[in-house]
């Protein structure tokens, strides 16, 4: 922010639906100040991402640098590393390997998922734009885990089990954003469902196989999109 200050640049924050922990309002807008656990096992990433909010806010009101803050949601596409823990390129990458998949908890927690292409999208509109945020930005369409798992099965062809193991502690439970503020603001709303979006990611996946055995092992602890 200082070298953004120095050459009078716009300073765009990327921060996450994490900033809203396990919520109790749904679906999630902007005001909603969240219901972070500060010392939970979630906490380093959480909090540090609210921080920046923070931060990102003092040097906006008090030393006049033009900022933007954007909460992005759950998003996936092509070129996702398979090994990164997230639930999209886990279930693709042992679906293809006819692995079985495996989901945390009973699979109905919900997340909303969005098109790589879509986002970049809004992110570079709101970049162009004078808004300070924050701003959600994902896609509304909720789904939960399970269907999720069941539909990249459908997908890739072929029967595929499913498996259950423990959900992470402080994992949310609900996950859509209100984004009736990014088309207001942006003019900016996603295209891409579900489906045609998974058949994109999928096809990349088989086109771009993983190599070694770490291609679909879930790494331990926490991640990013609490799957």
């Amino acid at each position: 922010m200082d070298i953004a200050l120095k050459h009078r640049s716009r300073f765009v924050l990327a921060s996450t639906s994490e900033v809203y922990g396990d919520p109790l309002e749904h679906p999630q807008r902007e005001t909603y100040w969240g219901n972070v656990n500060t010392v939970g096992i979630r906490s380093v990433y959480d909090e540090s991402k609210r921080f920046a909010e923070a931060l990102v806010t003092a040097f906006r009101r008090f030393r006049g640098l033009p900022t933007g803050i954007v909460r992005i949601f759950n998003t996936y596409g092509p070129r996702m590393r398979p090994d990164d823990g997230r639930a999209v390129p886990t279930f693709i990458a042992q679906a293809l390997a006819t692995k079985p998949l495996t989901v945390r908890g009973d699979g109905t927690q919900t997340r909303s998922f969005c098109y790589i292409d879509d986002l970049v999208a809004g992110l570079l509109a709101f970049a162009e734009s004078d808004e300070p945020g924050p701003v959600n930005m994902g896609n509304p369409a909720e789904t939960t885990v399970r269907d999720l798992a069941g539909l990249i099965v459908e997908l890739c062809g072929a029967g595929r089990r499913v498996t259950y193991s423990p959900l992470g502690a402080d994992d949310p439970k609900r996950r859509r954003p209100d984004i009736t503020l990014a088309p207001a603001l942006l003019g900016w709303e996603p295209r891409i469902d579900l489906r045609t979006g998974l058949t994109r990611t999928i096809e990349y996946f088989r086109d771009n196989p993983p190599a070694g055995p770490s291609a679909t092992r879930r790494p331990q602890g926490p991640t990013r999109d609490s799957v």
